[in-house]
């Protein structure tokens, strides 16, 4: 199996080479070559099975040659260990025809969990393999960062800078990055938004001095094996409801478009996938992207769904190859237009992108009242990312098919919305229950490339 940069320009690489680099050297992102297919009877028989032998089935065509089938057993094993349910992503019926799918039993109570403890894994079993040290740059809106320095805090072969904007994540996913104390993991708050965080960690892949001096290598939904991971969860989720018999639907809460491709995916893969909804809250790029064709970024509105205030959608760069019959030279004049302020879809792109996709977009005070109608009718609380996806699915029931709602995070890394709309204080779990007296460990730092590259360039060496 051989991956390929959206852009064209890359050279082509295996799927450990692809996962250690991260973003490819023309600034695109890495696609497998072809899209494994599984079969009906391959698709019917995952019905049952743990996550982790749906996991390791599902993803096994897409690794190649980079782990055995023990090793790479035992690696699943490893990342889905810490989980607190059995089953790892439960399903919730919330209603006749809608069902809920809780991601959020992870370390770090988010669905960030599922790719992030399974990458921390894989990276620590391949540089134990080569004796090479990495250094891991990322860039957050909330729980990826906490994610990716849950995974990988303590490793001895990494080095982790998680960017996040300063004042715009939730006390829980701040605390979740700034009270670890291992040494090789920092917290830096950036001055201004979550796109500025993003812009400077691929300028900093673009500074191939500065990449190839410290090893970067990335684990936001830019590093394929991010999404490789959220593939399996819709393969788990839509077998138990009885696929590949039937049909189902998912609706998925996102900003940066790496969960819900996934799903597209999936698709791909043979899963019968009906509709693909992709759910925003005021910051609706994407939204108005799928619905008027034109990707304009209007600057980023601070909402109660923070992990979604994200102005660039840097994972639709790959539904855009995808849509224009991955074509790199085409992407890559639409990431220059990008640069300049937006771009047009072009019609046949646009007519592929509906074909695989529907849309919804909900305001702040829609997003408080999904909260409040859920927990009254069904006594399920949602975090606010997950409450929009739970309004924007209802709008896209169709019966016959069940719709599955992806919740992606705790309710309690966002205490104060949950608790303003739905009366009920939802606690953390045991293992986190002291994070509000644990020390706090953050380094404030301007929105500059150069200091940002000094910083991290002492502390990986010093």
């Amino acid at each position: 199996m051989k991956y390929i940069s959206t852009r064209g320009a890359a050279p082509v690489l295996s799927f450990e080479e692809a996962m250690l680099t991260g973003l490819a050297r023309d600034g695109g992102l890495y696609l497998p070559e072809t899209i494994p297919q599984m079969s009906h009877g391959d698709i019917a028989a995952l019905a049952g099975q743990s996550y982790e032998e749906v996991a390791f089935r599902v993803m096994r065509p897409f690794i190649g040659d980079a782990f055995t089938d023990d090793e790479f057993h035992e690696i699943i094993a490893r990342a889905y260990a810490g989980f607190a349910h059995d089953a790892r992503a439960p399903l919730v019926q919330l209603g006749p025809n809608h069902h809920l799918l809780e991601l959020f039993h992870g370390p770090t109570l988010a669905f960030k969990d599922f790719a992030m403890q399974l990458i921390g894994q894989l990276f620590e079993a391949a540089l134990k393999r080569s004796g090479k040290r990495v250094c891991i740059v990322g860039a957050t809106s909330g729980d990826t960062g906490s994610a990716a320095i849950g995974a990988f805090r303590g490793l001895e072969a990494v080095d982790v800078f998680i960017l996040y904007p300063h004042g715009r994540v939730s006390e829980v996913q701040r605390r979740q990055m700034s009270t670890p104390t291992e040494a090789n993991v920092h917290a830096l708050a950036i001055d201004g938004y979550f796109d500025d965080a993003q812009a400077r960690v691929k300028d900093m892949f673009n500074h191939f001095e500065f990449r190839d001096a410290v090893g970067l290598a990335g684990v936001n939904s830019i590093n394929w094996a991010r999404v490789l991971a959220q593939v399996v969860y819709y393969f788990y989720a839509a077998t138990a409801l009885g696929a590949p018999h039937r049909k189902v639907s998912f609706t998925v809460p996102t900003g940066n478009f790496g969960d819900i491709f996934a799903g597209y995916i999936a698709k791909r893969m043979g899963l019968p996938i009906d509709r693909l909804v992709v759910a925003t809250n005021q910051n609706d790029i994407l939204h108005r992207c799928l619905t008027q064709a034109e990707y304009t970024p209007n600057g980023v509105k601070p909402s109660i769904s923070p992990s979604m205030d994200i102005g660039v959608s840097s994972n639709f760069e790959r539904a855009l190859f995808e849509a224009y019959g991955r074509d790199g030279r085409a992407i890559a004049q639409l990431m220059d237009e990008l640069k300049e302020g937006g771009f047009t879809v072009s019609q046949g792109a646009m007519q592929a992108l509906r074909e695989a996709f529907d849309s919804g977009r909900v305001s702040e005070e829609e997003t408080s009242a999904t909260i409040t109608r859920t927990f009254a009718q069904t006594g399920e609380l949602l975090c606010p990312h997950s409450a929009i996806g739970v309004q924007v699915a209802e709008a896209h029931l169709t019966p016959g098919v069940p719709m599955i709602t992806l919740a992606t995070a705790h309710p309690a890394k966002f205490p104060a919305t949950v608790e303003a709309a739905s009366g009920q204080h939802p606690p953390l779990p045991s293992h986190m229950a002291d994070l509000y007296e644990r020390p706090e460990r953050i380094t404030r730092i301007a929105n500059d490339l150069g200091a940002i590259e000094t910083l991290i360039t002492e502390r990986t060496t010093s």
